[in-house]
């Protein structure tokens, strides 16, 4: 081995192990409902397989540009000698690089879909019909949210808030009178679209209590670009105790009637 492969050996495993070591940093919101956990966990899964790739790639550009260098222009219009990949270090490279895509491909990738749409744990997007529905109206630049079957509408223009029950499965159903948005609460993770015409839905379970004044996490927010006063489409969240929910239905609920 030659003592330029030595050396960026070196540099590559002083990279990788940088930067692994950096993406066990806690960065990652508030965490408020299994699903966020296992989002959390693929997405740490994801970063810790491509980072020896993407340390490979600033290591071999970093020690080629030092170690090989010009000390003066090349005359004419000659850019230096042809390199070509032969022997075995490019299959090697490719066998790795290509094992590690239809890894991900495999897992977490048709797993992790498997799993949200599943229909035995009621959570992602497999169960329509959760204990607790809440319908969901997406307009430029608001939210209205009904809780099916009490009568009780909340509306971010005015200033309310969502409230939900801690560990009770809730479902949102999505829809949009105008154009497309996306229905987004970090603390959940999960995510999606509100389409005019169709109706989507996702299901979560909040596992923590917590609230927007203390967190901005739990805010439902527009991730879909949708006009002029987008980054203000967001709605207050909070999540309680079942007692204090019911209590705060109620109130509501004597407010419509």
């Amino acid at each position: 081995m030659t003592r330029h492969a030595v050396k960026f050996l070196v540099l590559w495993a002083v990279l990788t192990a940088a930067f692994e070591a950096f993406a066990l940093v806690d960065f990652y919101p508030t965490v408020g409902a299994p699903e966020a956990e296992d989002s959390d966990g693929i997405f740490r899964l994801l970063l810790f397989m491509g980072l020896p790739v993407f340390a490979f790639v600033v290591a071999a550009l970093c020690y080629s540009m030092y170690a090989f260098r010009a000390k003066t222009a090349p005359a004419g219009n000659d850019g230096g000698p042809t390199m070509r990949g032969t022997g075995a270090a490019p299959r090697v490279w490719l066998a790795i690089t290509g094992g590690l895509a239809l890894l991900v491909m495999i897992h977490p990738g048709l797993t992790g879909l498997a799993a949200l749409q599943a229909d035995d744990d009621g959570y992602g997007w497999g169960d329509p019909d959760g204990e607790l529905i809440v319908n969901v109206k997406a307009f430029r630049f608001s939210w209205e949210m009904e809780y099916e079957g009490t009568g009780v509408t909340v509306n971010s223009a005015v200033g309310q808030e969502l409230v939900l029950p801690v560990d009770r499965e809730v479902t949102f159903r999505v829809d949009s009178i105008d154009v497309i948005h996306s229905f987004w609460i970090p603390a959940f993770r999960l995510k999606i679209d509100a389409i005019p015409g169709r109706t989507t839905f996702f299901s979560v379970e909040p596992s923590r209590v917590g609230d927007y004044d203390d967190d901005s996490a739990y805010r439902v927010q527009c991730a879909e670009l949708c006009g002029v006063d987008h980054t203000l489409m967001r709605f207050p969240v909070r999540v309680v105790e079942q007692d204090e929910f019911e209590a705060w239905l109620a109130s509501l609920a004597g407010e419509a009637n």
